[in-house]
């Protein structure tokens, strides 16, 4: 049985009946769970809250959105003018997550969010729309695997699930560590790929402190338990920041493991990284000033910034530099001088001063 299989056949159960040993402790806004059902919030599996990074007007997408417990609660922080999106290749979780759809469009007060059926480290492809063509022309010969084969192609092409280039925000709650491991640079590159320039993720999930060893990968039970299929903690910043993301790293970090399988520690963490923003073409650069704490830090590109200097950079580059991830360590030279202004500069209107 492959891990797909046990993962798919275990969160199966999860949707009938809660799985105690799926879930870590964790602490949600309670105002946001105050709408939702109790069976959707007695039935979700995580080790975070995403929720939490989302922004007015979002475009979200929850991958492995299960019963729909985070993208409900997005859903009431995007507001009328955002919407969110959850995939989930479990079609006993897409059916609890919808149980509740109209009803909770009815209590948002507008019907913006949707559930797809699909793979999250394929995010071309529409499995409600593959499976409709199967029923219609199910493989019998290599010709109609053929067949199968060219219609996924044409479908991923012209009608992909997800567009490139149309999410705000990226989360999720558990969930990657779930993937096979021959898939996971493809997942990443899947996120990359759908996310705005200058979009954002916020993913949390179950990390190890060393590399998992063959035998722990092959044990299905802690496969599917969100244990044996951790990205090792290193390994996690480096499959974002090999994709392309910049302003990667741990914004939550639990201390304390979650669990603890011959020595290996597992705990849950939560990355926060940024798409970089397309460049202009126009050749116009700015100034940013590296407030510090730090004497020195240099970028995923090898950039250095000194503290207190001023550096030059491309206008997507301070765009980036300035935004909420980086939590104020840069400030912009307009800032810088809008704030800097001499008490002895003399006001035309007035006589005096603090200098006399």
């Amino acid at each position: 049985m492959s891990q797909q299989t046990n993962v798919l056949d275990r969160y199966s159960e999860g949707a009938k009946e809660r799985q105690e040993s799926l879930c870590c402790p964790v602490n949600y806004d309670q105002n946001l769970l105050k709408m939702l059902p109790a069976e959707i919030i007695e039935k979700d599996y995580g080790c975070g809250d995403p929720s939490s990074y989302v922004h007015e007007g979002d475009t979200v997408l929850d991958l492995g959105s299960g019963g729909g417990k985070i993208c409900y609660m997005a859903a009431q922080l995007v507001g009328k003018k955002g919407r969110v999106i959850g995939v989930d290749m479990n079609d006993d979780m897409l059916e609890l997550a919808n149980r509740h759809k109209a009803a909770m469009a009815d209590k948002l007060g507008s019907d913006r969010v949707v559930f797809h059926k699909g793979y999250i480290q394929d995010l071309a492809l529409d499995l409600t729309t593959i499976e409709e063509y199967l029923r219609e022309n199910p493989v019998k010969d290599s010709q109609g695997l053929a067949d199968l084969e060219a219609f996924k192609a044409q479908q991923k092409r012209k009608s992909a699930l997800i567009e490139n280039d149309s999410v705000d925000l990226v989360i999720s709650n558990c969930v990657l560590n779930l993937v096979d491991q021959a898939l996971k640079p493809m997942l990443i590159a899947e996120i990359f790929r759908v996310l705005k320039p200058g979009g954002r993720i916020a993913i949390s999930d179950i990390i190890s402190d060393r590399a998992i060893p063959e035998h722990l990968q092959q044990d299905a039970e802690l496969w599917s338990g969100c244990i044996s299929g951790a990205f090792e903690e290193q390994a996690f910043i480096d499959a974002f920041v090999d994709a392309g993301f910049v302003a990667v790293g741990y914004d939550k970090w639990e201390q304390e493991p979650w669990q603890v399988v011959e020595d290996i520690e597992f705990r849950s963490v939560t990355i926060t990284a940024i798409k970089p923003v397309e460049e202009s073409g126009d050749g116009s650069t700015k100034e940013v000033v590296f407030v510090g704490p730090y004497q020195l830090v240099v970028d995923e590109e090898g950039h250095e910034y000194w503290r207190g200097e001023r550096t030059e950079v491309t206008s997507a580059k301070q765009e980036q530099l300035l935004s909420a991830l980086y939590n104020g360590h840069f400030v912009s030279t307009e800032q810088v001088s809008s704030s800097a202004g001499s008490c002895c500069a003399p006001e035309p209107e007035k006589s005096g001063g603090c200098c006399g």
